[in-house]
């Protein structure tokens, strides 16, 4: 089965979240299918916390890949902001 998860970089203490496609078998930093985007939670005032490919996220459902709950808040949280 296919997924959308995050997948979790940066140093200790100030993470960094890329949003990924990758397999359900596969370790959570692991190899992964492609990139979607990412997420920075600690994102100062000016800085970009957010960013999701809606046209790459779109075929990877269409497909039947399965987000996480955690990108489904995200995905939504990106939605509102852009409209």
């Amino acid at each position: 089965m296919v997924v959308i998860r995050l997948s979790r970089g940066g140093s200790k203490g100030r993470p960094f979240f890329n949003i990924v496609v990758a397999d359900k078998r596969v370790r959570r930093d692991g190899r992964f299918i492609e990139r979607l985007g990412f997420y920075n939670p600690n994102a100062k005032e000016g800085e970009e916390g957010l960013r999701i490919a809606q046209d790459r996220l779109t075929y990877w459902q269409g497909v039947g890949a399965q987000a996480s709950p955690t990108v489904e808040r995200l995905v939504k949280q990106s939605a509102a902001k852009a409209a």
